[in-house]
C-alpha cells in the first residue's frame, strides 16, 4: 500500500484573501481631500514626531498616498512612480460630497420646486374638474 495523497493546505483561501485585502487598505480619496491636503493639516503629517511604532519612525510620509516609507530614498522614489502619480490625478477631481449622493439618491433639497409641481397639478385639476363640470351642464 502507497501513502495516501495529503489534503491540501488552504482549504479556506477565501480567508486569506479577505485579510489580505484589508491589510494594503489606505484612507479614501474624500478624506485626503477635505482633511489632509489643508495646509495646517499637511505641515502636521509631514512633520511628525518619532514614533517606533510606524515604519521609518514616521518620518517619511507620503500625503496624498497616505503610506509611511522606510527612507527618504523609498519616499522619492514613490514620488517618482506611476502609482503615485495615478493616485495625484485622482485626486484632482473633486470628491463626492454628502449632499450630492443624496441627491442621487432623491434625498436633496427640492428648492421650491416640489410646491410649483404641486400648484400646476391644482391648476390641471381644477381645469380638468372645469371641463367635466361644463360636459355634465350641457348634457343636462
Amino acid at each position: 500500500m502507497g501513502r495516501q495523497r495529503r489534503s491540501r493546505v488552504h482549504k479556506a483561501q477565501r480567508d486569506v484573501h479577505r485579510a489580505a485585502r484589508t491589510r494594503v487598505r489606505t484612507r479614501d480619496l474624500d478624506l485626503i481631500q477635505h482633511k489632509d491636503l489643508q495646509p495646517e493639516e499637511r505641515a502636521k503629517l509631514e512633520n511628525q514626531p518619532i514614533d517606533e511604532e510606524k515604519p521609518g519612525l514616521g518620518q517619511h510620509y507620503c500625503v496624498e498616498c497616505a503610506k509611511y516609507y522606510e527612507t527618504d530614498l523609498a519616499l522619492n522614489t514613490h514620488r517618482k512612480s506611476k502609482v503615485h502619480r495615478r493616485r495625484l490625478k485622482e485626486l484632482k477631481s473633486p470628491a463626492y460630497t454628502i449632499e450630492e449622493s443624496e441627491r442621487a439618491v432623491g434625498l436633496g433639497r427640492d428648492n421650491g420646486k416640489d410646491r410649483i409641481n404641486a400648484e400646476i397639478n391644482a391648476q390641471v385639476s381644477n381645469q380638468a374638474g372645469e371641463s367635466s363640470d361644463a360636459k355634465m351642464a350641457t348634457d343636462a
